[in-house]
């Protein structure tokens, strides 16, 4: 049995069976995966476009960086709200209003008529946005089987890599007809989601842990302050501020800005086919990187991936050939491919299966979050003065502090017993450790 962290004061640890002993993934993370999907496959849409679409209301470069900070720091502010929101209500409740309030902004933001419209519509959106991230993330590691929390890190991931391969190519043709049509696309595939959810787990009880039947348990609640005692947290928040500057920040607000002006011939088009081609290398990565995140633990595949990530965006704003720029793209999506389902498997080790880290979770996001806010607002700055190329090394000399984070974290091997004297600890264990 899985020492929870409730009792060793350390992060569950995820165990390595045999193949034949693996639980099956849950239900109701098999729907979040699907749901996930949608939302990702209407994101892209929008991503290559929205810049671009922020560029027409005649502001610079730092201005439609903006729109996608505002997003992201409406998530900022409102994450600690979503995770008492979900203790409350459940997930299910929580995911579907987020996803239907992401929806209304964003087919207002079709209808906006001046770049103030746009950005306070877009914000909107983040409210939603970070309501349906928690109370998702907050299911996933409750219900996870701590044996294959890393795959099922890179199930949920992969659906929005699925989504984000086809969203942006979609967008680069959809913006032939105009900025608006592709807002107006993803407000309905966003009711769609909500509708896949509502439906798959309106009847899911949040009090139920894994194996529980029909029996309601009292959830346990982890403390944001047993949380910060682990190495493993603390690390996972440094480097998930870096990747959500590099990945959801500078890369979704200059990329398309840096193609365009690099590639004028066929910038637009290359612009929705760059965030495709980053998430070609995402999926490279993604289809090894559970299984070596659930065999070898978090500490290696976070290090290597934030390192090429890091080293991949510093360089990305000096080519000047096609080739190159993909070669790029590729493999900065490998580095964040690697590194994706470790992190998120790492707090899911902290939180433990069966407890409640709604607040965890939330704090968590919120580093990504303002990591996304801060990003694209001082590298489109930096843009604006100096040129694209400093704005990228920059970012990408930043992500390396994620993996200075990360360098001290010593996890526990298979046949340690990371527990402590007297811990029944299984054999077969990796897991984070204490400070």
């Amino acid at each position: 049995m899985p020492i929870n962290a409730s009792t060793s004061g350390r992060p569950e640890q995820p165990l390595t069976p045999e193949p034949e002993q693996r639980p099956s993934v849950p239900r109701e993370i098999r729907v979040l995966v699907a749901a996930a999907f949608v939302v990702a496959l209407g994101f892209g849409l929008i991503a290559p476009i929205l810049p671009q679409f922020a560029t027409s209301f005649n502001v610079g470069v730092a201005a439609a960086s903006v729109i996608v900070s505002i997003f992201a720091l409406a998530r900022l502010v409102f994450a600690p709200v979503s995770g008492k929101l979900t203790d409350r209500l459940g997930e299910p409740t929580v995911y579907v209003t987020g996803v239907l309030i992401v929806a209304a902004s964003t087919i207002l933001c079709g209808f906006a008529q001046s770049y103030t419209q746009l950005l306070i519509f877009r914000g909107l959106g983040g409210l939603g946005s970070t309501m349906f991230t928690v109370s998702a993330m907050a299911l996933i590691a409750r219900i996870s089987p701590p044996q294959i929390r890393g795959r099922i890190a890179g199930l949920y991931s992969g659906s929005f890599l699925l989504g984000n391969v086809a969203g942006p190519v979609l967008g680069s043709f959809a913006a032939g007809m105009g900025f608006r049509i592709p807002f107006f696309i993803y407000g309905g595939a966003l009711i769609v989601a909500a509708a896949i959810v509502y439906f798959s787990l309106s009847r899911t009880r949040r009090t139920l842990t894994p194996g529980s039947s029909a029996k309601v348990l009292a959830v346990e609640r982890i403390s944001l302050a047993e949380a910060w005692s682990f190495s493993t947290f603390k690390a996972a928040l440094v480097s998930g501020f870096t990747n959500g500057w590099m990945a959801f920040g500078v890369r979704m607000s200059l990329i398309p800005l840096f193609a365009v002006a690099a590639f004028s011939s066929n910038g637009t088009v290359l612009a929705g086919l760059a965030l495709a081609i980053f998430a070609v290398g995402n999926g490279l990565a993604l289809t090894v990187a559970g299984r070596i995140t659930d065999t070898f633990g978090r500490r290696v595949p976070i290090l290597w991936g934030l390192s090429i990530a890091s080293l991949a965006t510093a360089t990305i704003g000096w080519v000047d050939n096609v080739p190159l720029f993909i070669a790029l793209s590729v493999l900065g999506g490998i580095g964040t491919g690697l590194m994706g389902p470790a992190q998120q498997a790492a707090i899911a080790d902290v939180v433990g299966q069966g407890r409640n880290g709604g607040k965890v979770l939330a704090t968590f996001q919120m580093a990504t979050d303002f990591g996304s806010i801060i990003g694209p607002v001082i590298a489109g700055f930096i843009a604006d003065q100096v040129g694209f190329g400093w704005a990228f090394t920059v970012s990408g000399a930043l992500g390396l502090l994620g993996v200075l984070a990360w360098l001290p974290v010593n996890e526990k091997r298979k046949g340690e017993n990371a527990a402590g004297p007297g811990a029944q600890t299984p054999p077969s264990t990796t897991t984070g450790t204490e400070d």
